[in-house]
């Protein structure tokens, strides 16, 4: 940014609104006969239009003297404050002469800036201010020197300033207390060189907390040892002097141990004491400096204490965000100290913000040992019987997604540590019929092929429920458990007579009549209620108007039907293909777990009937899977002749008996395996400096005095938290986002920066002129094309001879699609009172700056795809040959992230991928 040019740019500090002179702004000779009003509402009129030019570029030279005559000694308060605002616009000092300026570019003496001899008055009139008898002028006078940087202006007023140290209001004293550090700070050594000890001696004997806050943040920038010496005989008190002064406690002690740490043990006790206090701010600022000095054992619990008191008091999820960060921090190197946390950390899941309980679960999740498993399972499973109990309103919003988080921390437990897994099964398998029921049967199947000692319990369980399914997805992935795993006779006959009991018996296609019926029933449902209004004379003789409500009757004869038959009922090919296989699977099996021939037999032969509805199924029914009737006649018909043909079946036994379950095993093997590898990354050092690099002294400073992975240097942090760590590759990201509107030869030059952030577009246009004349009234018109509507439009602005200015324009989008924006610059120039036009180029939106790169899980996904139901296959010619290159090209292209995991290494011809992305 470039340095100031002008008075405005550095003085000015302050902006009106821009209704106060509704009608054009007047001339500088009226406003000069309004100042010498005796009314005070036509002055303050006149000196706000008179700010309001010069903020324009005005310069106005004759308003000075017409304030200093009629404004100065007011004693009106609002017209005082608009003179405080006049005197940051006015300019200060006499412009060079031309003959000054050449001696100056020529090598001679340097300009010298010379104060305007009516500031002389100017300062007389603000020694008034000091010096008057009520507070608040001499507070608000003190308010506004601190925002004055002028030598030859504060140096008449110091020893008024020093004189308002000791008035008997405490407004008075905190504002001089502040115009001290503001005047000392920028010429200490000519005008106030004893500053800090007058301060230091204001402190000892000041009462009021805001005024002592105040002198403790002069004495924390201008004198630290001044500051460390009334701390030091003052440690017993930080708790009573407020939240204000204990944050500059803190500030100070990371600045001292940042220099010497050996200073830490003066700071210990004070921290210790901050923890407890009552102030949410004051307490995680003293935890985090803690950690920052000290890495012993007693520091660091004392600390995370603090953190998960704070976690399960405050109600603001931006709050709790960030001590959850600090908390996953903590883990990386003191995990066993918040072991002992555990359970308190856990009570934040009864926040109502989803976002908030992924996280607890997620730091949760880094902590569990064998030691406390057994206490997280049962709270989880707690946690999951709430989602079912609860129907408030405040639940509803979160109670899928949560349950869904339950469940997969519940299976991360499971898979980590056996001894719980037995536990959890079968409290998790009643929520088969929810909507986390994918995320149950998952679970389940690999609790089933993990631990062989559960299998009869759980597929026993598994039987008696799965008349309770709801879902077609959950349905396939029980009916494949039954056919896998049931390995014993007893499991593989109750599995059988369940399956074909739930089925019923063929055809498994609707009959006219009650098709007929269904459609009426679902007419009648469609129309809703019908309401009926009529007059009643009610007891005491009076009228009345009664409303009736009448609902038709619901068909209760079709909920007596099976859930599994209303789905193949229903048209659902696939589930039909995952029962002829499942029933493929038990009849194979039947004769070696020992059912005798006659009941094999029958199986056998009711399995084929079913097959063959399923098949007469799928040809009749229209659904939205009709294309894979194809694949259901091939699967079926591979069943039926491995039930029928002696030398199908002695083919095809051992591949549909075993190498569905080998195939499962290394699947959950190859996750296993991943898991344990990206776990292993993760935990490798990053190397942060090689061997032929510059040593900074601050990282030696941060092998010293820094504690865990918290940073004392705030400046870093800074750069780290918004982002601009990695400087070159955010300057390219943004100009590529920089339209230029006009031509360097076009009088006004224009570009624009554009953000896009969700449904809003911020332009940032840099206007110049390239000029030697002032340009006033230059506005810039937009108008856009497409679902866009500009919501803040550029205001008209006056700009200087080869000036420059930045304005600001919102637009809302409405919906993701290509759109424009084009516009025209109209100004008017001050000499030749000419107008111009500028016709700008056209900012093109296009869809990808609106799409981002986004994760979501594989049933967040199928719920999606479900709703939209529909599917376009598109043919597309390339030039890439790999099916991995073609895919990443793919994902680059269309700015969205892959959800399915492949194996770059893997050749073949066919490969399926789920790309995901939102705004």
């Amino acid at each position: 940014m470039s340095s100031a040019k002008n008075a405005n740019e550095s003085y000015c500090t302050f902006t009106l609104a821009s209704d106060v002179t509704a009608g054009g702004l007047p001339s500088e000779e009226e406003i000069a006969k309004q100042l010498e009003s005796n009314d005070p509402k036509i002055k303050r009129h006149a000196l706000k239009a008179a700010i309001m030019a010069m903020l324009g570029g005005e310069a106005m030279p004759r308003i000075l003297m017409q304030v200093i005559r009629f404004c100065i000694n007011s004693d009106d308060k609002p017209l005082k404050k608009l003179c405080m605002l006049y005197w940051e616009v006015v300019p200060k000092y006499q412009e060079p002469t031309s003959d000054e300026v050449l001696r100056a570019a020529a090598g001679g003496q340097p300009l010298q800036r010379k104060l305007l001899p009516e500031m002389i008055l100017v300062c007389n009139a603000l020694m008034n201010d000091l010096n008057h008898p009520n507070e608040f002028v001499r507070g608000s006078m003190l308010r506004f020197l601190c925002k004055v940087k002028d030598e030859e202006i504060l140096g008449p007023l110091i020893p008024s300033i020093k004189a308002c140290l000791k008035h008997r209001h405490q407004y008075v004293r905190k504002n001089a207390v502040l115009a001290v550090f503001h005047a000392h700070r920028l010429h200490g050594d000519t005008l106030i060189p004893d500053g800090p000890e007058l301060v230091g001696e204001f402190i000892s004997t000041e009462t009021d907390i805001g005024a002592r806050r105040n002198a403790f943040l002069m004495l924390y920038n201008e004198s630290e040892d001044l500051a460390i010496q009334f701390l030091a005989h003052n440690l017993d008190d930080v708790s009573k002097f407020g939240d204000g002064f204990a944050l500059l406690v803190l500030d100070l002690t990371r600045k001292a141990c940042r220099r010497d740490p050996n200073q830490k043990s003066r700071f210990v006790r004070v921290l210790f004491q901050m923890l407890s206090s009552t102030s949410s701010a004051v307490s995680y600022e003293a935890a985090w400096t803690l950690i920052s000095l000290s890495n012993s054992p007693t520091a660091v619990r004392a600390a995370a204490v603090t953190y998960t008191n704070l976690l399960n008091s405050q109600n603001d999820n931006n709050v709790m965000m960030i001590v959850l960060e600090r908390l996953e921090q903590l883990q990386v190197k003191h995990s066993k100290i918040l072991q002992e946390l555990l359970m308190d950390i856990l009570r934040a899941l009864s926040s109502p913000n989803p976002d908030i309980c992924r996280k607890v679960l997620d730091v949760a999740m880094s902590l569990i040992s064998h030691k406390n498993v057994v206490e997280v399972v049962t709270v989880l499973k707690r946690e999951v019987g709430k989602t079912t109990q609860e129907s408030s309103d405040s639940s509803e919003d979160k109670g899928k997604v949560y349950r869904n988080m339950l469940i997969t921390a519940i299976h991360g437990c499971a898979v980590r540590f056996p001894e719980v897994a037995e536990s959890v099964v079968h409290t998790l398998m009643d929520f088969l019929s929810s909507d986390g029921g994918m995320q149950v049967i998952i679970f389940v199947r690999a609790i089933v092929e993990r631990y062989p000692n559960l299998r009869p319990a759980v597929l026993t369980k598994l039987i008696n429920t799965l008349d309770e399914v709801t879902n077609g997805n959950v349905m396939c992935v029980c009916l494949w458990i039954l056919g896998e795993y049931c390995e014993t006779s007893e499991t593989v006959k109750d599995a059988f007579d369940k399956v074909t009991e739930q089925l019923g018996e063929a055809p498994f296609v609707v009959a006219a009549d009650d098709k007929k019926a269904q459609e009426k029933a679902a007419a009648e449902a469609a129309k809703g209620p019908k309401m009926v209004t009529k007059n009643v004379i009610l007891a005491d003789g009076t009228y009345a108007t009664q409303t009736v409500y009448s609902e038709p009757k619901m068909n209760l004869s079709l909920d007596k039907t099976p859930h599994l038959r209303k789905m193949i009922i229903g048209g659902d090919i696939f589930l039909g293909t995952i029962i002829a296989s499942c029933l493929t699977k038990m009849c194979l099996r039947a004769p070696d777990v020992g059912i005798d021939a006659v009941t094999s037999k029958a199986m056998n032969v009711k399995s084929l009937l079913i097959m063959c509805g399923i098949v007469k199924m799928a040809e009749v029914t229209v659904s939205a899977q009709k294309t894979s009737l194809a694949d259901c006649s091939e699967r079926v018909s591979l069943c039926c002749r491995a039930l029928l043909d002696p030398k199908a079946t002695a083919l095809l036994k051992q591949t549909l008996l075993s190498e569905g379950k080998a195939s499962f095993a290394a699947f959950l093997k190859h996750i296993q395996d991943k898991e344990v590898k990206e776990k292993e990354e993760s935990k490798e050092e990053v190397v942060s400096a090689q061997a032929d690099d510059l040593i900074h002294f601050r990282q030696l400073r941060s092998l010293a005095a820094q504690g865990g992975d918290i940073d004392l240097d705030d400046g870093t942090d800074l750069a780290r938290a918004t982002g601009y760590a990695d400087g070159g590759s955010l300057l390219s990201n943004e100009l590529s986002h920089v339209y230029q509107l006009s031509g360097f030869a076009d009088p006004v030059y224009a570009e624009a920066f554009v953000t896009v952030h969700e449904y809003d577009i911020l332009l940032e246009i840099l206007l110049i002129n390239r000029t030697p004349n002032t340009l006033a009234n230059l506005t810039v018109e937009l108008s856009t094309m497409g679902d866009m509507k500009i919501v803040e439009r550029p205001q008209s602005h006056t700009i200087g001879p080869l000036d420059q200015m930045t304005i600001r324009a919102s637009i809302k989008v409405s919906s993701t699609e290509t759109g424009h924006i084009f516009g025209t610059i109209v100004y008017e120039d001050a000499s030749t009172q000419e107008k111009g036009y500028i016709n700008l180029n056209d900012i093109h939106m296009d869809i990808m700056d609106y799409i981002r790169p986004a994760t979501c899980t594989d049933e967040v996904f199928r719920s999606m795809w479900a709703e939209f139901e529909w599917e376009n296959k598109v043919a597309i010619s390339t030039s890439i040959s790999g099916l991995v290159e073609f895919l990443d090209h793919i994902v680059t292209s269309t700015n969205m992230s892959c959800l399915t995991p492949h194996d770059r290494n893997e050749k073949g011809s066919f490969l399926a991928a789920n790309l995901y992305a939102k705004r």
